[in-house]
């Protein structure tokens, strides 16, 4: 279970949300832009420190205090695909993992096929492209099974091609390894076919949480039925 009650003041507002995520539950964080859906996830992720509130992954406590970051059992995407410059493409997919974990060089074949590293495994990653470095972060960010999996944006540029390739697969390993799955988009649709159940946030406030079904069938605000009218 993540159970997460948090305040973090922005410029103009105060970010303060608080909503549970079942145990290996996909669930989208949707709003405007700006609507402070990055916040929450980089306060979950400990990019961010909340100013007040509690973040609980189960037993572990991430907030209070901070843990640190290597602590976290939690993968973390964002648009930026911050790779290690000075490694390989198989050395930052690799990056963090035990040597000898086991099913870990299974596991990792898995993600090197699936998501079509194999042509650039041994390339270094300043000679790949945008695309191909999205890929690779998300093999290194799933490559130590995390129980938790934050996704902020991270298909934003992508051509539609590769966005159904990463969207079919992010879905099937949802399904098999059962992590809790926290989505932030702003396309309602590309949302739907990894979660169930959206938390719509308006200036940094909860103003729905229920299925696609309800949220599109009668949207609680003006603004939430604006942003998903077809």
């Amino acid at each position: 279970m993540l159970d997460v009650r948090l305040r973090k003041a922005r410029t103009q507002f105060t970010v303060d949300v608080r909503f549970r995520v079942a145990s290996g539950e996909a669930c989208a964080i949707f709003g405007a832009s700006g609507a402070g859906k990055s916040t929450i996830l980089a306060c979950i992720a400990g990019a961010e420190i909340p100013d007040d509130g509690e973040i609980r992954l189960d037993d572990d406590a991430l907030f209070p205090p901070p843990l640190p970051l290597h602590r976290r059992p939690l993968g973390y995407l964002t648009q930026d695909a911050h790779l290690f410059p000075h490694l390989r493409v198989s050395e930052n997919v690799r990056f963090g993992l035990t040597n000898g974990a086991r099913g870990a060089d299974s596991w990792v074949t898995q993600l090197r096929e699936r998501l079509q590293l194999e042509p650039i495994w041994n390339e270094n990653v300043h000679a790949i492209s945008g695309g191909q470095a999205r890929r690779v972060a998300l093999a290194r960010m799933l490559a130590r099974k995390p129980r938790l999996v934050l996704l902020d944006e991270p298909f934003a540029g992508l051509d539609r091609y590769l966005v159904r390739e990463l969207v079919a697969a992010l879905a099937d390993w949802q399904c098999q390894l059962r992590f809790t799955m926290l989505v932030v988009d702003h396309e309602a649709d590309l949302l739907e076919q990894l979660c169930a159940r959206a938390i719509a946030i308006e200036r940094g406030r909860v103003v729905q949480d229920a299925p696609w079904h309800a949220l599109k069938s009668a949207p609680a605000t003006p603004l939430l039925a604006r942003i998903l009218a077809p």
